[in-house]
């Protein structure tokens, strides 16, 4: 943990510490909200289920590179455990546990939670949901992290990325993808996306985005190295793709120092 995840509470005349929350409350509570929806492609979480095809790409390719996977493996996670961090209703977990990975999903909302469990047991999938915050979740040692979308939303990043950084082991590779703070963020996933409901109102605020920079010093001081950064674009008539362009949306791939 970083300095800036902890504060000291006197208990018995001892200094003892106390591990500060990663959660915001608000942001946890406007996503429950939406947990019944958040398998309907056409609901309220329709943009990310268009997303998330072309984040898969990126983290299977990573995975491939890092792993020195064969591209034609289906199962190139077996005998690997992954951490989704912000795990909503598992979008990410259940794809990881289908490439063979022992997976566990974190989000600070219990609606996501329940919804998370109650779509991966009719299917089979031996998915360990919990709602923690990643900084008192304990475990470590993890080959695969990932966390999408999700630091823009939480109190405390400093802590929240120590806390990542804690659980991946240290020949593990982690992923990461959050959007940037440019004015084009701002008129696509802010005003014109709320304002035409493709994206659920009170979702995005502009100013905890953050620029590669920003989230590479955060990085950087928690012990990790990025080793790759690619954009995320989108079209009207083309939806998603990976691009060089960072204005709009990026990913990371990490690693420890």
């Amino acid at each position: 943990m970083t300095n800036a995840s902890i504060s000291n509470r006197e208990v018995s005349g001892a200094s003892v510490p106390e591990i500060k929350s990663t959660i915001n409350p608000e942001e946890a509570a406007h996503f429950g909200a939406l947990a019944a929806e958040w398998w309907d492609p056409n609901g309220s979480s329709a943009m990310l289920h268009r997303l998330n095809p072309v984040r898969l790409g990126y983290i299977r390719d990573a995975i491939n590179l890092h792993f020195d996977v064969d591209p034609a493996e289906l199962r190139p996670l077996t005998g690997k455990r992954a951490l989704d961090v912000g795990c909503g209703a598992g979008l990410i977990c259940e794809p990881l546990a289908r490439m063979g990975a022992q997976v566990t999903g974190l989000d600070a909302a219990p609606e996501n939670i329940a919804a998370a469990k109650a779509h991966a047991e009719p299917q089979g999938l031996n998915i360990a949901y919990h709602c923690n915050g990643i900084e008192t979740f304990g475990e470590s040692g993890f080959d695969l992290v990932t966390s999408l979308e999700v630091i823009e939303h939480v109190d405390d990043p400093d802590g929240f990325v120590a806390g990542l950084a804690n659980a991946l082991a240290d020949d593990g590779l982690m992923v990461i993808s959050t959007p940037n703070r440019t004015t084009m963020s701002k008129l696509l996933m802010v005003d014109l996306a709320e304002m035409t409901g493709r994206i659920p109102k009170g979702t995005h605020r502009h100013d905890q985005f953050f620029t590669p920079d920003e989230l590479q010093k955060l990085l950087d001081e928690a012990g990790l190295r990025v080793t790759d950064i690619t954009g995320i674009s989108y079209s009207p008539t083309h939806g998603f793709s990976l691009s060089e362009n960072l204005a709009l949306n990026y990913l990371m791939t990490v690693v420890k120092d």
